[in-house]
């Protein structure tokens, strides 16, 4: 019962969110899951550490995906993406905890510049 009631909240979450609080959202879960990776990392469970960065990969391809172009800034968010990729890549293969920690603290650094710029923009309430 508790499960579903935090499905539905949750589902409610996403559903009622800003664009804003989406990308927020996608930030926070990126962390969430590279997070896991790292425990996937500790106890040499291989398997998590793949599926959480396969997740971690995902969401970063969708923040390129929707980059627009016809600001400049996009250019520079393209380049910390793709090299948040590489790091994510290089973990995967190489088995690379260090790494997903590099790619890790750059998502928190840009989750933080999200944050910032919400509320600049009065897109952030909480």
């Amino acid at each position: 019962m508790a499960m579903n009631a935090a499905t539905l909240y949750q589902g409610t979450k996403v559903n009622t969110a800003s664009p804003a609080e989406l990308t927020l959202m996608l930030y926070e879960g990126a962390i969430k899951f590279c997070n896991i990776a790292m425990l996937g990392f500790e106890t040499n469970d291989y398997e998590k550490v793949n599926n959480n960065i396969i997740k971690v990969q995902n969401i970063i391809t969708e923040f390129r995906a929707t980059l627009d172009f016809k600001y400049d800034t996009a250019k520079d968010f393209d380049l910390i993406y793709e090299y948040i990729s590489g790091l994510l890549v290089q973990a995967n293969v190489k088995k690379d905890s260090v790494a997903l920690n590099s790619a890790l603290e750059q998502i928190r650094e840009m989750r933080d510049l999200w944050k910032e710029i919400m509320k600049k923009n009065h897109m952030y309430v909480r």
